[in-house]
């Protein structure tokens, strides 16, 4: 109970009743403490809101409070009727000064600030028997305004983040960091203590937008926890959607499209990502412990963000991206087959020259992958690659630039192709990806390729008509490339008087096959 002492106004009362004049009393005192209360309700320009709304509320809630006592204590110096009226002129006056100034306040800690004042007086005059819904009202109307200037800094501090991130992974080398970065946000994928230095499979910026998160659930929290609201979780979990899908995700989606980000750097967002997918439900879990709702209620089924799904996706961005970035590199290397001598004389004995610059980067690709990916994505970065290879080497055969071809060349490429399985076998086993059990080994991707030159070096390659052969031998390749291509094909270099030379008969039989083949894809087109 606060302690004041009304004595002199009691006896003042009692001596106006006495002399026969409580009525001019009563109204003199209504008068004087409405022009008081007039006084009270005037905002002070010398100074901002921010400093001055403590004291302004303060002001209200002690002469309501005083005026509660009088009316309660003073023997009917004031009715509840004139109490309620003063009431209502100064809820009137609060709630327009209140609008005004929440819509000129651009911080959201200010207006956290003001909100918690207003809080505390709605608290403290609820108990003294006034209505302060429309305060509550006021706060309740400003809170997406909060939000918004809460998202408009949680963007700018993730941008940040996110710029000054190298995207490699982040070393730890002692417990407290371990604390701090990893256990704190449940990112560990053991419970056991690691040695250290430990390499997290996340860069930096994971654990410092966790971090964020976490303080603007917080902050959620904070500003709609007011006038006795017990079901505000639905809420908070509306603007934690926000943030992850407007900011967050929005902001990794700018990395990843405009970053130029290296392979490296591309491969450790995508598994940044995918850990900030798990993060998901940790950050449900913090808003309903903070809103005071029991676990059971946030594991049910459809009860997670939308976020996490939103943030599945653009994992998929970051490995479109990623693939992009390799297959613009592979691109560079496989230029080189334009060194190619595609009218060779002599078959070449060992793999082209720009087949070894393709091994060494995929070595450093698969590599680089195995370190900083799951399993998963390893063996869609290695797919993707060999695939881009194959239809690369099957497109050097289509470029209109190339109008012949020997059987020479065809041989060469196949010297490359044994290089290139070889290395795929190696490393589909050393990778531990045949665990996986998949339908697809790291050679099969090249099987396009393959059946290309197998057909072209083949002794019968008008086989290729023959629809049981075909299926088993040629499957991967389609009618009107093999068309284009088999045109350009010459078994031999034509020479003057070359119909008058001696030719082996094998090679004879191979050129009719040939010759009946092309024949035969020209009817069938």
């Amino acid at each position: 109970m606060l302690e004041f002492d009304l004595t002199p106004v009691y006896r003042a009362h009692h001596i106006h009743t006495c002399l026969g004049i409580e009525e001019k009393f009563r109204d003199y005192y209504y008068k004087n403490r409405l022009m008081q209360l007039n006084l009270d309700l005037q905002i002070s320009s010398a100074q901002p809101f921010l400093e001055s709304h403590q004291p302004f509320f303060a002001q209200i809630a002690g002469f309501f409070i005083v005026e509660d006592r009088v009316r309660r204590t003073a023997g009917g110096l004031l009715s509840d009727s004139q109490v309620e009226a003063i009431w209502e002129t100064a809820t009137a006056k609060m709630t327009s000064v209140l609008e005004d100034q929440f819509s000129r306040t651009d911080t959201a800690s200010h207006l956290l600030l003001i909100k918690d004042f207003v809080t505390l007086l709605g608290a403290t005059l609820t108990r003294h028997g006034y209505r302060v819904a429309p305060l509550l009202e006021v706060l309740d109307s400003s809170r997406d305004k909060y939000h918004e200037l809460l998202l408009s800094e949680c963007w700018k501090q993730i941008s940040d983040i996110l710029a000054s991130d190298s995207f490699e992974q982040m070393v730890i080398k002692k417990e407290f960091e371990y604390n701090m970065n990893v256990l704190s946000f449940q990112l560990q994928s053991s419970d056991i203590m690691p040695a250290f230095p430990y390499i997290a499979p996340f860069s930096s910026s994971v654990p410092d937008v966790c971090r964020i998160v976490r303080s603007f659930i917080e902050d959620s929290v904070n500003y709609l926890s007011y006038g006795g609201h017990i079901n505000f979780y639905e809420v908070v979990k509306k603007y934690l959607d926000k943030l992850v899908i407007g900011v967050l995700n929005e902001a990794l989606l700018n990395m990843i499209h405009t970053g130029n980000l290296g392979v490296s750097q591309a491969m450790q967002i995508a598994a940044n990502i995918a850990v900030l997918e798990g993060s998901c439900d940790l950050f449900l879990w913090q808003a309903a412990q903070l809103c005071s709702v029991p676990l059971r209620l946030v594991e049910r089924p459809h009860a997670g963000l939308t976020a996490k799904a939103v943030l599945k996706a653009s994992q998929n961005a970051a490995y479109n991206a990623l693939v992009n970035v390799i297959d613009s590199k592979l691109d560079e290397y496989l230029a080189l087959m334009n060194g190619i001598n595609w009218t060779a004389d002599e078959a070449p004995e060992n793999a082209n020259d720009y087949i070894h610059e393709v091994v060494v980067y995929l070595d450093f690709l698969i590599s680089t992958a195995q370190q900083i990916l799951p399993a998963e994505a390893l063996y869609k970065i290695g797919v993707g690659a060999l695939s881009h290879i194959s239809h690369s080497i099957v497109a050097a055969f289509l470029t209109e630039s190339l109008k012949r071809f020997t059987l020479n060349a065809v041989i060469g490429i196949g010297n490359d192709l044994k290089t290139l399985e070889a290395f795929a076998d190696e490393r589909f086993q050393s990778t531990g990806l045949r665990e996986l059990k998949k339908d697809r080994s790291f050679r099969d991707c090249l099987v396009e390729a393959r059946q290309l030159v197998n057909l072209l070096v083949s002794n019968q390659p008008e086989n290729f008509m023959n629809p049981v052969i075909r299926e088993k031998n040629y499957g991967a390749l389609d009618y009107k490339k093999v068309a284009s291509i088999c045109e350009k094909f010459k078994d031999a270099p034509d020479r003057l008087f070359g119909s008058l030379s001696s030719r082996n008969t094998k090679q004879d039989a191979r050129k009719k096959s040939m010759d009946m083949l092309k024949r035969r894809l020209k009817d069938f087109s």
